[in-house]
């Protein structure tokens, strides 16, 4: 049984039950369409928070392992997995060590979790680890802004941030973090999307990596 106590966050947790179903409304849920169509065989996502995405893949995926570090996240996601027109299980567990065999999944998806993992490319590497050789990543993450003024208000707020925020990091380069390693990024969509009034996030990055065989 793995530890999880480090990330535990149950305030973050609670005001992010509230501030996702907000931005569902105010476009997030297309979003996630998007990133899940066309998905196929054994899915694993990683870092599924409290379950939005479940509602959204398609009948071709036979089953979906959901991993999840928070617990009151975690709860949430199993409540959301009971109304999925696909298998969904929900188990715990991290990025940093997923709790699944090597090449076992098809497909993986990653949806904003790579802002809060506490290394990147540990995560991705595991991530490859899972899926098959040929298998693909979905991502969809906020990024460091491509402003460079914008980008430097990231830095200067990420420290007080990821306190708050779950260990989220405003300033991320995460296709850099996705090319190192060693997963191949096939397509690669950067749009602007703010879902709050207020927001440090509004760079987003959607698209798909490629493991590549062996």
């Amino acid at each position: 049984m793995q530890d999880l106590s480090k990330f535990q966050h149950p305030r973050f947790a609670r005001a992010y039950q509230r501030l996702s179903a907000e931005s569902e409304r105010q476009g997030m849920a297309a979003h996630r369409r998007d990133l899940l169509a066309g998905l196929r065989g054994r899915v694993i996502e990683v870092g599924a928070g409290n379950g939005l995405n479940f509602a959204h893949y398609p009948d071709t995926v036979e089953e979906v392992v959901a991993v999840e570090p928070e617990h009151l996240l975690r709860a949430m996601a199993e409540e959301a997995a009971a109304s999925a027109r696909v298998p969904v299980r929900v188990v715990p567990g991290h990025a940093g060590a997923l709790p699944v065999a090597d090449g076992t999944f098809d497909a993986a998806v990653l949806s904003l979790v790579l802002c809060s993992v506490p290394d990147q490319v540990a995560a991705l590497l595991e991530v490859r680890r899972a899926l098959a050789a040929g298998g693909e990543m979905r991502f969809l993450e906020h990024v460091r802004s491509g402003n460079p003024l914008k980008a430097i208000v990231q830095d200067l707020l990420t420290p007080l941030w990821w306190r708050m925020g779950g260990g989220c990091r405003l300033n991320r380069d995460t296709a850099a973090a996705i090319m190192a390693s060693g997963l191949v990024i096939e397509e690669e969509r950067r749009f602007p999307y703010r879902p709050m009034p207020v927001s440090l996030t509004t760079a987003h990055i959607m698209g798909r990596a490629r493991n590549p065989a062996a």
